[in-house]
C-alpha cells in the first residue's frame, strides 16, 4: 500500500515501575532523515532504534522522541560518598566546638549536603534496550497505520485527477485529427481572397500544407503522453515506495503537455492544455508527500 510521508504514532510500555514512551512524527523529505532524541543513558540503543525505523520507513524527515520514567531498582543505583560525608561531619563538629554550639546532626541532614548522594546508571543495557524497543514497535505500528490511511487518500485524489487528464488528452486527440484539414480550408480561402482565380500555384500550396502539418503534428507527443498516463496508473497500484518514480513520471507528462501546447496551432487544444497543466500541477503537489 502507498504511504504518505506525514504521520504520527505514540507507543508506551510499562514493566515493574519502568515506563517507556516513544513518539514518532514525520513530514515529507527528499531522502531519509532520522533524528532520535532520548535520555543520555539510553544512548546505547540509539543505533538499534535507527535501524528498526529504517527497516519500516524509506523516506521522510522522521523525528523520534523517547522518554523514560524509572521507579524500579533496575537501571539506576544510589551511591553514597562516605569520605565526603565524614569531612562534612568533621568540619561541622569543629565549627560547633569553636563557636560553642550544640552539635546536633543526623544522617538525614548529612545526606542533603551537596555531592553526598548520587544516582548512577547500572549496567542494564540489554534489559532497558529490549523494553524500549517494545514501545518503539508499538509507536511504529500506529505511525505506519496513519501513513497508510493518509496515503490511500492521496492515491484516491491523484487517481481522480489523472483520469481527468486522460479524458482531456482524448479530447485533444480528436481536435488534432482535424488540424490539417482546417488549415487547408483556411489557407485555400485566404489565397482565393488575395489572388485572382486560376493564378494559385497548387504545388506551392501543397508544400505549405505539408510544412504546417509537420510543424503542428502532435501525434508522437500524444502517443508518449498516453503511455506515461498508463504507466502512472499502474505505478500507483504498487505497494513498494514509489515517490521518486512517480515524481519522475509526472515530470515527463508535464514535458509532453508543454510540447503539445507549443506546437498545436489551435485554440481548442490550447485551452485543453491549460486545463491539463492545472491538474498536473495539483498532482505534483500531492506526490511530494508520497513515500
Amino acid at each position: 500500500m502507498i504511504k504518505s510521508m506525514t504521520g504520527f504514532g505514540r507507543g508506551k510500555y510499562e514493566n515493574e515501575g519502568r515506563t517507556y514512551t516513544v513518539e514518532i512524527k514525520s513530514v515529507n523529505h527528499k531522502y531519509s532523515d532520522i533524528n532520535v532524541r532520548l535520555p543520555r543513558f539510553l544512548n546505547s540503543v540509539e543505533d538499534k532504534i535507527r535501524k528498526r525505523v529504517a527497516e519500516v520507513i524509506s523516506r521522510g524527515k522522521i523525528d523520534i522522541f523517547v522518554s523514560f520514567e524509572n521507579y524500579s531498582s533496575k537501571g539506576t543505583t544510589i551511591r553514597i560518598n562516605k569520605e565526603l560525608a565524614k569531612e562534612y561531619i568533621k568540619e561541622l563538629k569543629s565549627l560547633a566546638e569553636e563557636a560553642d554550639l550544640r552539635f546536633d546532626l543526623s544522617v538525614i541532614d548529612v545526606s542533603k549536603f551537596p555531592e553526598i548522594l548520587k544516582l548512577e546508571d547500572e549496567d542494564n543495557d540489554e534489559l532497558i534496550g529490549q523494553e524500549v524497543m517494545i514501545a518503539l514497535d508499538d509507536a511504529l505500528e500506529k505511525f505506519v497505520s496513519m501513513r497508510e490511511v493518509e496515503g490511500q487518500k492521496l492515491v484516491e485524489d491523484i487517481e481522480r485527477r489523472i483520469y481527468l487528464i486522460q479524458d482531456k488528452v482524448n479530447e485533444v486527440t480528436k481536435f488534432s485529427s482535424t488540424l490539417v484539414e482546417e488549415y487547408m480550408t483556411r489557407l485555400q480561402t485566404r489565397v482565393n481572397e488575395l489572388l485572382a482565380p486560376g493564378t494559385v500555384d497548387e504545388t506551392r500550396l501543397m508544400q505549405e500544407i505539408v510544412i504546417f502539418s509537420d510543424k503542428s503534428s502532435i501525434e508522437e507527443e500524444l502517443t508518449r503522453l498516453k503511455s506515461h498516463i498508463s504507466q502512472f496508473l499502474e505505478l500507483i497500484k504498487q505497494s513498494s515506495p514509489i515517490g521518486k518514480k512517480i515524481d519522475f513520471l509526472i515530470q515527463e507528462i508535464n514535458r509532453e503537455v508543454n510540447t503539445i501546447g507549443s506546437k498545436a496551432n489551435s485554440l481548442d487544444i490550447t485551452n485543453k492544455v491549460i486545463e491539463i497543466k492545472t491538474e498536473v500541477e495539483n498532482i505534483r503537489e500531492q506526490i511530494q508527500n508520497i513515500e
